[in-house]
């Protein structure tokens, strides 16, 4: 074998390699990571179940979200702070996966973080997120990410208040809020019960 093509195939080893490292680094579920566990909660995402939820292709993603909540749910964006939709949102309602419907955070769980994002203390059910390791700009933060959708949502940080300790930094432009007078008619009556 030439030298040329040895060091091609080392190459491609070493790559191959490295990519599969990353990927186990990368996938970190945040509690379980079966979207079937859901449906064992009994949780309808409005008019669909787990099992019903089909990723629409992305060309329908594209006419169907602006595109900031493209950017930031299909590309991983951020959105400017304080400029966003429901960074000082106060009413009581619970913030949905702008994709998928499924629901992710109740404004019982929301707190003033002065970061200009929407921060909760945590998600609506344990688990309604999964996490991953994002090593953007030699930074390891964790990422979060819906769990039908695969919608980008923000971070984690464990800098929040008590009881949890943790702050939700999540972009507004991955939300949809549904009022807590709507939840019954938006197929949520099951969350009802945490504005009583």
């Amino acid at each position: 074998m030439n030298m040329k093509k040895a060091m091609s195939i080392t190459s491609s080893l070493i790559s191959a390699g490295f990519i599969a490292y990353m990927s186990l680094l990368s996938a970190e579920p945040a509690g379980r990571n079966d979207t079937t566990e859901l449906t064992a909660h009994g949780v309808k995402y409005g008019s669909e179940t787990p099992a019903d939820f089909v990723m629409p292709a992305d060309d329908v993603l594209k006419n169907k979200l602006t595109a900031l909540q493209y950017k930031v749910t299909q590309k991983d964006g951020t959105e400017r702070p304080f400029q966003n939709e429901y960074w000082d949102n106060k009413r009581d309602g619970i913030y949905v996966d702008i994709v998928s419907g499924e629901p992710l955070f109740s404004s019982t769980h929301k707190f003033k973080s002065g970061t200009g994002w929407p921060s909760f203390t945590k998600p609506i059910v344990d688990d309604a997120l999964i996490t991953r390791k994002d090593r953007y700009l030699f930074r390891v933060r964790t990422e979060l990410r819906s769990r039908l959708a695969d919608s980008h949502l923000g971070h984690v940080f464990d800098d929040g208040p008590a009881p949890t300790g943790l702050r939700y930094c999540i972009n507004s432009a991955s939300l949809r809020f549904i009022p807590k007078d709507l939840l019954a008619a938006e197929g949520y009556s099951q969350f009802t019960s945490l504005f009583k």
